[in-house]
């Protein structure tokens, strides 16, 4: 290579250039925020601390607001949730007109989660800076944006300045190759990275995404693998454009100016040839059965034929002490099997598998049989396009016939700060991210799964492998 040709550049390299602002005396440099999304329950402070300081937003054009954690689910709703909410949602109201801040508050036709509505609506692209104050913003870099969850502090910086201050991340590139049969999903493929590299496996700010498996999702498939990337360790996982990317961006930025000189532009947005990320991963998974997470964590996962691990099968002591209180708190014993456990609670909602086509997959399990007995059933579109868009399927009588709630939008059970929680003991297969202690309520023990396979949960009230459900299996 001659001495005057530039070193080749990874997608995070082109990003970091592209927002650099300026060099810190403290080692930290300003990087530039492209879009700034706010909900109810991380900007109220954000907002005050705003308004004590004597400032205003610097660009409201780039933010946006959405009610989304606290808010009711239930048909008919008000501000009226959790006490503390109606105030939340109240303030999140107030400080978008004060402020001239689109807001898409309860009643608006594009209301819902935060990382449903943005890409929906068009509001992330490629080559973007998207911040957040929440964790799961990592799901929008499915779309090639460098996303990613900030703290309140972080929410008032940038309200007021439009800029972050943040030390170089760490960056890594993961490439995902292997099989996965054609009845599992994005959610599958999530769980299964997971409990391949554990919940640290990423401990980075910048996780590229890449491979065959990566490829071969649609669009909804790569938000799901993105949203866990945080579950992983990765403050962002992004996804270079191609194809299928500038297709949905063709869909859903319909009127925007230019759309064709936007296109050709996003699409630029790659990794050289022969750039390297300082770490740098591969792996080779094979998915032939659906996977549920057992324990307390995203990456304690298992297919739904095969037994709980053993403890001796832990690294170490302090792992095996981990999985003894998993199990003490799951109810369950090593060597067990999921299979077969009763369920009392479904829900089918979230960042993370609240899109229709979640939604589509659920209702091919679903249609023409009914919810067991026990089991109180949920479904929450991720929005109210996405409602609206089920509905326009007759999916809502689907759900409805079978014995699920068909919900307005909204975080609902994923979070368990509103009033969609399960009980204590109560043991519940959802679709949403996390599975910690306490996660959907005080003692609930929670299942991650894909949307079909809750479903089919709910159905059989007991833990199952869906594909006994599909269309071309035969009745059970």
């Amino acid at each position: 290579m001659s001495s005057s040709t530039p070193p080749p550049r990874t997608l995070f390299d082109k990003l970091w250039d592209a927002h650099h602002v300026a060099e810190l005396a403290d080692g930290r440099s300003l990087i530039h925020v492209d879009r700034h999304l706010v909900h109810e329950l991380s900007s109220p402070q954000a907002f005050a601390g705003l308004r004590m300081a004597g400032r205003r937003v610097r660009n409201p054009e780039r933010t946006f607001a959405m009610a989304d954690h606290i808010v009711s689910t239930e048909p008919g709703r008000t501000d009226a949730t959790v006490p503390g909410g109606a105030e939340m949602i109240a303030a999140l109201r107030a400080n978008a007109a004060e402020h001239g801040i689109r807001h898409f508050d309860l009643g608006d036709p594009a209301q819902g989660i935060v990382h449903v509505v943005a890409p929906e609506q068009g509001l992330v692209h490629p080559g973007m800076t998207v911040v957040c104050g929440d964790s799961h913003t990592c799901t929008l870099g499915a779309l090639g944006a460098w996303a990613w969850g900030v703290g309140t502090s972080e929410v008032e910086h940038v309200l007021a300045t439009q800029t972050l201050a943040l030390h170089k991340p760490e960056r890594m590139r993961i490439h995902l190759h292997g099989s996965m049969d054609a009845d599992l999903s994005a959610k599958d493929l999530a769980l299964q990275l997971l409990r391949h590299i554990g919940v640290r496996g990423a401990a980075v700010g910048f996780a590229e995404l890449c491979g065959s498996l990566v490829d071969g999702l649609d669009m909804e498939g790569r938000f799901t693998l993105c949203n866990l990337g945080i579950e992983a360790g990765a403050r962002a996982a992004v996804i270079a454009p191609d194809a299928i990317t500038l297709e949905y961006l063709r869909q859903h930025c319909a009127g925007l100016p230019q759309l064709a000189q936007a296109l050709a532009s996003w699409a630029g947005w790659q990794g050289d040839a022969g750039a390297r990320y300082p770490h740098e991963q591969q792996l080779q998974l094979t998915l032939d059965a659906p996977r549920f997470t057992w324990g307390t964590t995203p990456a304690q996962v298992v297919a739904i034929d095969e037994p709980l691990p053993l403890l001796n099968a832990a690294q170490d002591a302090q792992e095996a002490t981990q999985w003894q209180r998993a199990y003490d708190y799951m109810g369950l014993k090593p060597g067990a099997r999921l299979q077969g456990q009763r369920v009392d609670r479904v829900f089918i909602g979230s960042c993370t598998n609240g899109r229709l086509s979640d939604l589509v997959r659920a209702a091919r399990v679903v249609r023409g049989r009914r919810v067991a007995p026990q089991v109180h059933a949920m479904v929450v579109p991720g929005s109210a396009r996405v409602r609206r868009q089920a509905e326009a399927l007759g999916l809502d009588r689907v759900f409805q016939e079978a014995g699920f709630e068909w919900r307005l939008p909204g975080c609902s059970m994923c979070v368990g700060m509103n009033a969609d929680q399960v009980r204590p003991g109560q043991r519940c297969v959802s679709t949403s991210n996390r599975n910690f202690e306490g996660r959907q309520g005080p003692g609930a023990r929670t299942h991650l799964a894909s949307p079909a396979s809750a479903a089919a949960a709910a159905l059989a009230g007991k833990i199952v492998d869906h594909r006994l459900y599909e269309p071309h299996h035969a009745e059970v």
